[in-house]
């Protein structure tokens, strides 16, 4: 990726976060609605305790985020330290900012939804993450695929808000729980799907380079298939299913390998088995 792509993608995930924190800050938290994952958990924290919520946020997601970034590689680790330092630092700025956008529950859920899906959104769709629980998600469905990160994270929430409802009222675990939907759709929007999978397939005279470096960043395998266009004669097409979160990672692969490659994305609504992660069985593909 060139250096000007690089800035344009710093400032784009600078911009998500404060506009998500924008949205915790001054429209959920007055009210006492939660977001969900970690973020949820800071904001009970921050409303039971004095200490600032921007610090919270940032010291509770950076052990997930650091387990995550084992699997996700040193870029995400990169986008994401960069985006959850600024989410922390804008909602302490904000926090600091003595006006609140409204005190009526129903618009704060709507609105409050819709603009941190929209910052989430962004910050998702170059690379970053602004929640640990989702990365972590992701491991564990590498390693369980008959789950699915939505489900996974799904289940995280549902324990945050049934605690919300117990400490602040069962009101606000619905209004949370709204919240919650409202943000996945405008997050799935952005990004063409909820992270419950996306096939992928790619239409490249590299193919081989491809696939190799699709393994090596996210640890997943390619069916290979032979193709031939009308005019440009033989190609070869991969097909493979990656995450949401994946996606970023994986148009910079295309980008720096075949520039030319067609790549198509759609969603897929189940996975059964399991992907090839071993050394040995990539070892042994290449050799056929």
């Amino acid at each position: 990726m060139a250096v000007r792509d690089r800035i344009f993608q710093l400032i784009l995930l600078l911009l998500g976060s404060s506009v998500a924190a924008f949205s915790v800050e001054k429209i959920l938290v007055p009210v006492k609605i939660l977001d969900g994952g970690v973020v949820g958990i800071s904001i009970i924290i921050h409303m039971l305790s004095s200490i600032p919520l921007g610090i919270l946020t940032f010291c509770l997601n950076l052990p997930f985020v650091l387990i995550g970034a084992k699997k996700m590689g040193k870029g995400f680790l990169v986008r994401t330290l960069c985006s959850m330092a600024m989410f922390s630092v804008m909602l302490q700025v904000f926090s600091k900012i003595h006006y609140e956008v409204t005190d009526d529950k129903l618009l704060a859920t709507v609105f409050g939804g819709v603009i941190l899906g929209l910052g989430v959104g962004i910050v998702i769709r170059n690379g970053g993450c602004l929640d640990g629980s989702e990365s972590v998600a992701i491991l564990i469905t590498r390693k369980k695929p008959s789950l699915s990160v939505g489900q996974i994270v799904l289940v995280f929430n549902v324990v945050i808000y049934l605690s919300a409802g117990a400490l602040f009222g069962l009101d606000r675990a619905l209004y949370s729980l709204l919240t919650y939907f409202i943000t996945s759709k405008i997050v799935d929007y952005i990004n063409t799907g909820l992270d419950q999978g996306k096939a992928v397939m790619i239409i490249t005279e590299q193919g081989r380079q491809i696939a190799d470096d699709i393994y090596k960043e996210l640890g997943r395998t390619v069916t290979f298939m032979k193709g031939e266009g009308l005019i440009s004669g033989e190609k070869t097409v991969l097909y493979c299913v990656i995450t949401r979160m994946e996606l970023s990672t994986l148009r910079t692969i295309i980008e720096q390998d075949d520039i030319q490659a067609f790549m198509t994305i759609s969603d897929v609504s189940e996975i059964l088995g399991r992907h090839i992660k071993s050394t040995s069985a990539i070892e042994k593909i290449k050799k056929e």
